[in-house]
């Protein structure tokens, strides 16, 4: 039984049937007339919603919609547009409060990240006891409205990745004018980043090296073994096909005695070869890449703590990765590296 039944009296019915004939008329309330019209019980056909959808090409919720305006609010509602209602939010950006928000996208973002974005400067707001609550939106416009931007930046990983110096200071941000970089740089090495995440967990922990040898691989599997995980009996270590990425690297780090312990706690999987988007840290290499070290660091001990000062602020969100590739999609996208049985 359907909850909102449409039942047009005659002068509802010729209203909405002369409203069409004349065509004066916006084409989303032309379409809610014949919606009406064709849901009309009494007078109409009374088609049923499906049928509605293919005749006229709209959807299942703008018919149920136009049919709840019609009972609950009349005729003119349910063919007008309804004008949006004012956010209780958007009254909390003004005066006082919007000149500290510009102070504070105008400052150094916090440690660990590379930049302000919406959700930080919220987040803080709220910190500071500026607003009770406050949504990115309201942020934004709030911004929009002074031609203020507190940065861009774009997509990127970088492993191993350049250590960079400036020559010329950096120009701070300023009210209707961003921050100013020259494009000459002072290139210093480089250096590395080995990441270590559990997804379900939304865990993560990176370790800064001066380079990405066998060594370091190795060093970095036994501090994931004893002190990330020191009680664990079996570790599903799940990584790329690198030529780093094995049980030698330990054999050539350690005394054999040693690297058997550790490899006994391992479970190795690798991805694909071309594949090593299926690896979940890659997400988060990527992501650290865009928040954190989006900028010139020209050194790796500072490379190392904001990395560490990113990694602590995400680890203690419990950040987890929304991951849609589902063994279903798996099966249908990777179909070609089954095996399958001709006849």
């Amino acid at each position: 039984m359907e909850k909102y039944r449409v039942t047009l009296v005659p002068e509802e019915r010729a209203a909405l049937e002369h409203l069409i004939r004349s065509g004066r008329a916006a084409s989303r309330k032309l379409t809610h007339a014949r919606i009406l019209l064709l849901t009309d019980g009494v007078h109409g056909a009374g088609h049923c919603d499906d049928e509605i959808v293919t005749a006229l090409g709209t959807s299942l919720k703008t018919i149920a919609r136009v049919r709840k305006r019609l009972v609950v609010e009349g005729l003119e509602a349910a063919i007008d547009h309804r004008p949006q209602p004012v956010r209780p939010d958007k009254i909390k950006i003004k005066g006082n409060i919007e000149q500290k928000l510009i102070q504070l996208a105008c400052t150094d973002p916090p440690r660990g990240r590379s930049h302000w974005t919406l959700q930080l400067l919220a987040d803080e707001m709220v910190v500071l006891g500026l607003v009770d609550s406050i949504s990115t939106e309201t942020v934004r416009q709030a911004l929009k409205k002074t031609t203020f931007n507190p940065g861009l930046f774009g997509h990127g990983v970088f492993l191993p990745r350049p250590i960079f110096g400036e020559v010329r200071p950096r120009q701070p941000t300023r009210r209707g004018s961003p921050a100013v970089v020259d494009y000459e740089y002072e290139r210093k090495g480089v250096c590395c980043q080995l990441m270590m995440c559990e997804p379900l967990r939304g865990w993560r922990h990176v370790i800064v090296t001066d380079r990405r040898t066998r060594h370091d691989y190795a060093r970095c599997v036994r501090d994931l073994v004893d002190r990330q995980y020191p009680r664990a009996t079996k570790i599903r270590l799940v990584q790329d096909n690198l030529n780093t990425h094995d049980g030698a690297s330990l054999y050539e780090t350690f005394r054999p005695e040693e690297a058997r312990r550790i490899l006994d706690k391992i479970e190795f999987h690798y991805t694909p070869k071309h594949g090593s988007w299926l690896n979940m840290a890659e997400t988060e290499i990527n992501i650290m890449g865009r928040q954190c070290l989006d900028r010139r660091l020209d050194n790796r001990s500072l490379m190392a703590e904001e990395v560490a000062a990113w990694e602590n602020a995400r680890n203690a969100r419990k950040a987890r990765i929304h991951w849609t590739f589902t063994l279903a999609v798996a099966r249908q996208k990777l179909r070609k590296l089954y095996p399958s049985i001709e006849d």
